[in-house]
C-alpha cells in the first residue's frame, strides 16, 4: 500500500493530503500510518524530515470527535521550534476540519496568556514536556479526555532531562490512550521509555538510506591539538556556503565558534545552555546567510530542518552509528550535493571503526589538500541582521520592512535577505557591505509610519 486513498482516512482528511501535493507516502508514513489508524501504540524510528508529523498528524486528528470540546491529543516535543513547527503541520493537515482548536504551550513564554487560551479546552495541545506538566498540575490543562499521546523525538527530549516529566504526564491523563513514540536513535534508554507507557506497540524502523551519488564521506586522521587548523583549511578550501560543525560537548561549541571567529569567519554557537530568544537569533542568523558556520552538539541541532546545507564536520566522531547517520542526513537533501567530513583524532579510532562497519567498509580519506596555513583569512558570510523591536503585535509585516528599505532608505531588493518576523521583534538580513547604510537610513526613517529601534545583530 503506498497511497494515502488505500487508508481508512477521513475524506476531509484525505482532500486535505491531495491539496498538500502528498500523492505518495513515505517510508515511515507507509510503515506506520495503518497501525496508527488502527489505534495501536507504535515506536518508530525516524528523524525529521521523514514525514512522521504527517503520520502521527493524520492518526490523531482521525480520532478526534469535534463535538466535544475537550483535549484529545497530546504532543510533546523537546523544543520550541520543533513544537512550532509540529503545530503548523497539523493546522495544515486539519484545514477541512471544522473549528479544531490546537495550541502550543512552551516553556520560554509567559504563562499568562496561555493560561487564559486554556480557559476553553482546546482539542490538541502541541507542547514542550516541562510546560505541559506544569499546566496539568496547575489542572488549567485537563487530561482525561486524552486519545493519543505522541512522544516526537524521545530521545532528544532524554537527553534533555525531560524523562521524569514525561512518566508524570502520563500518570495525569487518561489511563486510556493510544501512544505514538518516535525517535531519530534507539537507545536502551528509549525501549526502556517504551515499555513503560506504552502496550505490546508495533515497532516500525525504516533505514535511513542516502544516496551515494549525493553524499560523499570523507575522514581525516589528525591530532586533537591540530583540529582547528585542519577545520580551517577545509573551510577555506571548499568554501561552501553554509556549514555544519557537530561537537559532542557543550563547552566545546564555544570554543571552537571562538577560535574560527578569530580566523575570520562568521560562526555561531548552538547548544543546550541557550536562552530561547538567543537560540532563535543564532536559528535566524544561521538561516539569513548572516552566519555561514553553525557549530551545534547533536541534541541542539535535532529538528532543524535545513535544505541548503553543503558541508556537514564531525569535529568530534560521534558516539554512535546511528547518531553519525543521522549527522550526515543533514546534507544532500532535495538531491543536492553533499559533503560530509569526519575529523578522527587517535583516541577515537574505535569509534571511527563502529561506524565503518554500519557503513559496510572502510570510510574513504578527505585528499590531503594544503590550502595556506590556517591562520587567519576573512572568509565572512554575505549578509549582516538587523533587528527591529517590533513585530506581529505591532501588526509589523514582512512587506512593510521591505516597503521602507527600498523606499526611504534606497536598497534595492536584491540586497535584500530573507525577513523573519516574530511577535515582538523582526530580523531582516542586508548585504554585508550595505547594512550600516541600512542601518543608519532605517533609524533616520521610519517603518509602516512609525519609529522603532532598531539595531545590528552580532
Amino acid at each position: 500500500m503506498n497511497a494515502f486513498a488505500q487508508t481508512t482516512l477521513s475524506p476531509a482528511l484525505l482532500a486535505a493530503v491531495e491539496s498538500l501535493g502528498y500523492a505518495e507516502m513515505t517510508p515511515i508514513q507507509r510503515e506506520s500510518l495503518p497501525s496508527i489508524l488502527e489505534g495501536r501504540d507504535v515506536i518508530a524510528q525516524a528523524r525529521t524530515g521523514s514525514g512522521k508529523t504527517a503520520a502521527f498528524g493524520l492518526g490523531l486528528l482521525q480520532q478526534l470527535d469535534l463535538t466535544q470540546i475537550r483535549l484529545q491529543a497530546l504532543v510533546l516535543c523537546p523544543t520550541r521550534e520543533l513544537a512550532d513547527q509540529v503545530s503548523k503541520a497539523i493546522r495544515r493537515l486539519a484545514v477541512n476540519l471544522p473549528n479544531v482548536k490546537l495550541l502550543t504551550l512552551c516553556g520560554g513564554m509567559p504563562l499568562g496568556p496561555q493560561l487564559a487560551s486554556l480557559e476553553h479546552d482546546p482539542h490538541i495541545v502541541v507542547g514542550t514536556p516541562g510546560r505541559v506538566q506544569e499546566h496539568l498540575k496547575r489542572e488549567s490543562l485537563h487530561g482525561g479526555g486524552i486519545k493519543v499521546l505522541v512522544l516526537d523525538e524521545a530521545d532528544r527530549m532524554l537527553d534533555m532531562g525531560f524523562e521524569e516529566a514525561i512518566d508524570d504526564i502520563v500518570k495525569r491523563i487518561s489511563k486510556h490512550h493510544q501512544t505514538l513514540l518516535f525517535s531519530a536513535t534507539y537507545p536502551d534508554a528509549i525501549r526502556a521509555v517504551s515499555g513503560r507507557v506504552q502496550r505490546n506497540p508495533v515497532t516500525v524502523t525504516v533505514e535511513e538510506k542516502h544516496d551515494e551519488n549525493t553524499i560523499e564521506q570523507r575522514m581525516i586522521e589528525v591530532e586533537p591539538t591540530s583540529k582547528p587548523d585542519v577545520l580551517s583549511r577545509i573551510l577555506t578550501h571548499e568554501k561552501p556556503d553554509a556549514t555544519l560543525v557537530f561537537c559532542n560537548m557543550r563547552k566545546d561549541t564555544e570554543t571552537l565558534a571562538a577560535e574560527l571567529d578569530r580566523r575570520g569567519f562568521s560562526p555561531l554557537a548552538l547548544h543546550g545552555d541557550l536562552e530561547q530568544r538567543d537560540r532563535d537569533e543564532v536559528l535566524v542568523r544561521f538561516a539569513n546567510r548572516s552566519c555561514n558556520i553553525l557549530v551545534a552538539t547533536d541534541v541542539a541541532a535535532r529538528g532543524l530542518d535545513i535544505i541548503d546545507l553543503p558541508l556537514v564536520v564531525s569535529y568530534d566522531v560521534a558516539h554512535d552509528a546511528d547518531t553519525h547517520t543521522h549527522r550526515v542526513g543533514r546534507t544532500g537533501r532535495a538531491g543536492a550535493k553533499g559533503l560530509a567530513i569526519t575529523l578522527v583524532g587517535s583516541r577515537e579510532q574505535p569509534k571511527l571503526r563502529a561506524i565503518e562497519e554500519r557503513l559496510g567498509g572502510p570510510m574513504l580519506r578527505y585528499p590531503a589538500r594544503p590550502v595556506g596555513d590556517g591562520r587567519k583569512v576573512l572568509n565572512l558570510a554575505p549578509m549582516k541582521t538587523l533587528v527591529i523591536d517590533a513585530g506581529r503585535q505591532d501588526k509589523l509585516r514582512p512587506g512593510d520592512i521591505l516597503g521602507a528599505l527600498t523606499g526611504d532608505a534606497g536598497l534595492e531588493a536584491k540586497d535584500i535577505g530573507k525577513i523573519d518576523v516574530f511577535a515582538t521583534r523582526a530580523y531582516v538580513a542586508i548585504r554585508r557591505d550595505l547594512a550600516n547604510k541600512a542601518l543608519e537610513r532605517l533609524r533616520a526613517g521610519k517603518i509602516k509610519g512609525r519609529n522603532f529601534r532598531v539595531r545590528p545583530l552580532g
